[in-house]
């Protein structure tokens, strides 16, 4: 007879998600013209400047930073990978151009206890829109996650953001639905359209 006890979906939820898996779903990652590199405190001095940039919140619901001090300290607090409560995992990467070293933006994603992704997301600095950055790190990003057996990865785009669906639709994302009012932009609700990702 086995001692062995077999753990239910309450002793998972309990027991959160295992610092060793948050820190495997967040290595450094390469692609031709990218190095991923898993974000924290060290970076917050190259992003601080360009994440005043007006144009970046065009988009996306995050506010800038108020001060470097403040940045570096919250980056300092990801470099585990792990949510508070430790029911998610926070792989997140900057990403840096291998020809000069300059940093380009970052990627990254929420990865729940089952192994989906509930949200992937990524911003590139508006000087570097338009030249497939977006496209190559989402790819890796997407098929990294995919060789850790996370199984779905869900994206959302705010409507009218056409490049972003874009970037989604050539890595092979598929849209499902409309969200309604499922972001604050500037004060105002947007909605947002669903990418789903399924590794069958």
């Amino acid at each position: 007879m086995s001692n062995t006890i077999e753990s239910t979906g309450a002793d998972v939820a309990a027991r959160g998600m295992q610092a060793e898996v948050a820190l495997k779903l967040c290595p450094f990652l390469d692609t031709d013209r990218l190095a991923l590199e898993p974000l924290g405190a060290r970076h917050a001095a190259a992003f601080f400047e360009p994440l005043q940039d007006d144009a970046l919140y065009l988009w996306i619901s995050m506010g800038k930073p108020c001060d470097l001090a403040w940045l570096r300290d919250h980056w300092l607090g990801i470099e585990n990978r792990l949510a508070p409560d430790r029911q998610t995992a926070w792989p997140t990467w900057a990403l840096r151009r291998k020809s000069d070293g300059v940093y380009l933006g970052r990627a990254d994603a929420e990865i729940t206890l089952d192994m989906e992704a509930s949200n992937v997301g990524y911003y590139l600095f508006p000087a570097h829109w338009g030249q497939g950055y977006a496209t190559e790190a989402v790819r890796a990003v997407t098929q990294h996650l995919i060789g850790q057996s996370v199984h779905r990865l869900v994206a959302t785009v705010t409507t009218g953001n056409t490049a972003s669906e874009r970037v989604l639709q050539k890595v092979g994302y598929v849209f499902t639905r409309v969200l309604v009012g499922n972001d604050i932009i500037r004060g105002i609700p947007m909605d947002d359209r669903e990418y789903v990702f399924v590794n069958s």
